[in-house]
């Protein structure tokens, strides 16, 4: 079995490459990537796994790729995933995202295969969600709050159309906030013990900046988020949409608090202005029933270790001047 992951190079690709070559040993993993990309998150599968460039947005590219791997799966993970990037950059967002997967399924389409593809949506498609409607389900509304929300719904509903209108397999993620070592430094946990590490080493004064502490998340490792992938496009149902989350929720506040009883040192947090949203999702808490019935994943990793883990592994860049 041949599978293909779109964005390798990135946190939750390289996760997903990891776990295929240790847990699937009789599938060979290639990965997409583009020609600037860095591959730091994948450097350690030198000889494990088949690089293949292709940037998304270049429908010539993505078919060159196809055609050379011949999938049988495709995870399709590649994507600009930073909320506050799309809102200085909307157009691209969107461009990059929906156009990137009509190259894919068109490629598909084009070359004839028939492989099964993980379409990697988000739990900010819900957006505005009202109190009565936590913990979340599948058919909840659609009330995307940025750019970059509106775009996951276009390939939530991109994916729907060319399973219905072309028979395309495919299995639809809504994947809630998932962290753990690798998550890249603006992503809030990511971002949170990065600092608390430069100020255990002194390379940054022990002040730790913050933006809105408010919010709630439902947090999952991205170790069970990658195998929640594997177990969508195996054992999902093509055509269904599926929330991967753990179904608790916790305030950014107290995240923040577990990460600050691990560190080594004192720090003074402080409210940066730059880090606040125009406008922020207050709430989301994901119900994943029906993907657990359907596939038989649940999550393993207790939320206190994927931070143990994380906080380490920035400890460890930047011991290494990272």
């Amino acid at each position: 079995m041949r599978a293909l992951i779109t964005g390798i190079t990135g946190f939750a690709g390289s996760h997903l490459a990891d776990y295929m070559l240790a847990e699937q040993p009789g599938v060979e993993v290639f990965g997409t990537h583009r020609w600037r990309s860095r591959t730091d998150n994948v450097a350690h599968l030198a000889g494990k796994v088949t690089l293949v460039e292709a940037d998304l947005r270049d429908y010539t590219s993505v078919h060159h790729a196809l055609e050379q791997t011949r999938p049988d799966l495709i995870f399709h993970l590649a994507a600009q995933s930073f909320v506050p990037t799309s809102w200085r950059a909307p157009a691209e967002t969107i461009a990059t995202n929906i156009n990137g997967q009509t190259h894919l399924f068109e490629a598909v389409r084009s070359l004839g295969l028939d492989p099964t593809i993980q379409i990697a949506g988000s739990s900010e498609e819900y957006g505005l969600v009202l109190p009565d409607e936590v913990p979340i389900k599948e058919t909840n509304p659609l009330r995307p709050l940025s750019p970059y929300a509106v775009s996951k719904v276009g390939q939530d509903f991109l994916a729907y159309q060319y399973f219905q209108s072309y028979g395309l397999k495919a299995v639809r993620t809504r994947g809630f906030n998932h962290t753990g070592p690798r998550r890249g430094e603006v992503f809030v946990s990511s971002n949170f013990a990065r600092q608390v590490a430069r100020i255990e080493a002194g390379a940054q004064e022990p002040v730790l900046r913050v933006g809105n502490l408010d919010s709630v998340r439902d947090f999952t490792d991205v170790r069970d988020v990658v195998r929640a992938y594997w177990l969508a496009a195996t054992k999902g149902k093509p055509g269904e949409v599926y929330n991967i989350a753990t179904g608790q929720g916790i305030t950014i506040r107290a995240m923040l608090d577990q990460l600050l009883a691990l560190a080594q040192v004192e720090v003074d947090v402080q409210t940066d202005p730059e880090r606040l949203r125009p406008s922020d999702v207050l709430v989301l808490i994901g119900d994943s029933s029906k993907f657990r019935a359907d596939t038989g994943w649940e999550p393993r990793i207790p939320f206190a270790q994927t931070l143990r883990d994380l906080l380490d592994y920035w400890r460890g860049r930047v011991r290494a001047g990272l």
